[in-house]
């Protein structure tokens, strides 16, 4: 079986615990305006590979992820879009290694496509951009229906998940968004971390050498002042949701 991929990172940090194996697959069916990989959008991108080469790649670095409590993550682009392939991965890395694995999802996608694919992964990262529905198709160029509905899906079948929000002045930060956004967390089982990740412009270079118009040109990184007004926003939220259901909360 062969996936496309975009590259890989064999040092990845901040995608899941410990030290990670971290692959890049090609191909998304949204068009954030923040993203800072527009080059994985094209699905007919990047190199063709084998699982078994993907797996060449991971085994010098073994030691590392093991010792760490690491091991692999699947990002994007959006693994989900070919979920046999990773599904088919996350089997032999398991196999072999015992592999810890994770994908990092933005949540667009049936969950009828991902049942192989999620019996073999022990934690989603699942990126919640906006819970209004047009704003969430201004920035993404889709509706979030399909995405709450698989957060929801998650839920239901109690997969470990980590929630991730950009946080963008000016379009991700809207109070009400943002206690949206918490009493939805606080509906779902099994979410083990929230992180609220603070919009950077490092991936612009990546939308000139493409040709495209950067959308947010002048929107500036938010300040760690902010980043913790949305947590607290964010536990607000979560904490209306708490007291409605009569359950304890914490971020």
């Amino acid at each position: 079986m062969k996936g496309r991929i975009h590259s890989i990172d064999t040092f990845g940090t901040v995608d899941g615990p410990g030290i990670r194996f971290v692959l890049f697959m090609q191909g998304c069916a949204l068009q954030c305006g923040f993203c800072h990989n527009p080059d994985t959008w094209d699905p007919n991108r990047g190199r063709s590979v084998t699982v078994d080469e993907v797996l060449a790649e991971i085994e010098p670095y073994l030691e590392y992820y093991r010792r760490s409590g690491g091991g692999i993550t699947v990002t994007g682009g959006e693994p989900t879009l070919q979920a046999p392939f990773v599904a088919e991965l996350f089997k032999e890395c398991k196999r072999r290694w015992g592999l810890h694995t994770t994908i990092d999802s933005s949540g667009y996608c049936q969950p009828d496509h991902v049942e192989e694919l999620m019996s073999v992964t022990d934690l989603v990262l699942l990126d919640l951009k906006q819970m209004d529905d047009a704003k969430h198709r201004a920035l993404t160029s889709q509706s979030n229906e399909r995405i709450l509905r698989f957060a929801a899906w998650l839920s239901e079948r109690e997969q470990p998940v980590w929630i991730r929000h950009v946080l963008v002045p000016g379009i991700t930060d809207d109070y009400a968004d943002l206690t949206a956004l918490g009493r939805f967390i606080g509906g779902l089982s099994r979410v083990e971390k929230v992180e609220i990740l603070p919009y950077h412009r490092m991936g612009v270079y990546k939308w000139q050498q493409l040709g495209r118009d950067y959308p947010l040109e002048g929107v500036p990184t938010p300040d760690d002042r902010e980043v913790q007004r949305a947590y607290r926003l964010l536990e607000e939220g979560r904490a209306q949701r708490a007291r409605e259901s009569g359950q304890a909360v914490s971020l």
